[in-house]
């Protein structure tokens, strides 16, 4: 302040939105959205949060969005990323299925190219006029000028492998069936082992990662490669190729069906037999791994069950009501056992 005169703040390119309130305030979007309708149950100490905030950020909520929201649209859409090779036709009809049950129609949006074109998407798709709600099947990441989900005040929630920080969540994120396969493999005498996993951006690939590490340390088994792939049948083949067939794994655990099939065919190309020289599982169930030679064993995840579970959450968020629980993880995942995995080779006779 100078002469008694207040400093002018700078202006701001931008209104605040509900995220930069939640944020500030250390809460969920869901809690402001609760503070903003009044809600009676509300803690105390929640809502003395929530209103320091607004006042602090001088959020105004956007009434026109409001207005536009009470004429439902009874759409709701779902964002997939530019690539959809790991998305199973599975989870849409599941998603899909659960929204017309509920009477709304679901449009399924690809975000493509560069992070600067998925932030003109995001702002160009999601308006409140045109949707109801979101539901993001990947992390979309960051976007150029920070430009996110976060700053859309359509209701939205992630896929259930996020929750909407995008942090890893219950039973979606589960790799405990990672452990299964390494004691199963170490049942059947294999002591040395490798890992292809998927890109370290998914909670998913991360989570499977450090369930094989930590299995077999406590085992007492030997990893003897932990090769990053990118869930593409190609990065199998590289990783099999250049780094698996030569480390003297007899056993692998890949992080995906799409990566297993291409460390089968690596393998395949450098003499190896699987799985008379070398185990191979997988991860997903994809249909192809049940008629490949030798049938894939992997992890079957209910697929249709988590595109249903994720509408239901949005659904929830949308009327107002408690959030809903989390899926079992015994419900959504199981090991299967095929032909790729077999006994451990036996040491060649001195």
């Amino acid at each position: 302040m100078a002469d008694g005169v207040p400093a002018r703040q700078p202006l701001r390119e931008k209104p605040p939105t509900i995220w930069e309130v939640a944020r500030l305030a250390g809460v969920s979007h869901q809690t402001v959205s609760r503070f903003l309708r009044k809600d009676a149950a509300m803690r105390p100490e929640t809502a003395r949060k929530v209103a320091a905030a607004v006042d602090e950020l001088g959020y105004r909520p956007n009434q026109a969005a409001r207005t536009m929201r009470t004429r439902r649209a009874n759409r709701l859409t779902a964002l997939l990323p530019g690539s959809t090779d790991r998305l199973s036709p599975e989870l849409l009809r599941g998603a899909a299925a659960e929204a017309h049950e509920a009477g709304y129609t679901l449009d399924v949006v690809s975000l493509e190219g560069d992070a600067a074109a998925r932030a003109a998407r995001l702002e160009a798709l999601l308006q409140p006029e045109s949707t109801d709600g979101i539901l993001a099947f990947a992390s979309l990441g960051e976007t150029a000028g920070g430009v996110t989900l976060a700053d859309v005040e359509v209701p939205f929630v992630t896929d259930g492998v996020y929750d909407d920080n995008m942090r890893s969540l219950g039973a979606f994120a589960d790799a405990s069936p990672a452990a299964v396969l390494v004691r199963h493999l170490a049942d059947l005498g294999h002591r040395r082992f490798a890992h292809v996993a998927g890109p370290p951006e998914w909670a998913s690939a991360r989570g499977r990662r450090a369930v094989y590490e930590a299995t077999v340390a406590e085992l007492g088994l030997e990893s003897r490669a932990v090769v990053e792939g990118d869930w593409s049948t190609r990065s199998g083949w590289e990783a099999a190729t250049r780094v698996v067939g030569g480390s003297g794994a007899t056993a692998v655990v890949a992080a995906s069906d799409q990566i297993a099939f291409g460390v089968l065919t690596g393998l395949q190309s450098l003499g190896l037999r699987t799985p008379d020289d070398v185990s191979v599982c997988g991860w997903d169930d994809w249909e192809v791994g049940r008629y490949f030679r030798p049938t894939l064993t992997t992890v079957a995840v209910d697929r249709e069950l988590q595109g249903r579970h994720t509408v239901r959450r949005l659904l929830a968020l949308l009327r107002g009501e408690p959030p809903v629980g989390p899926v079992a993880a015994a419900d959504l995942n199981r090991v299967i056992l095929r032909e790729s995995t077999g006994p451990a080779p036996r040491p060649p006779a001195t």
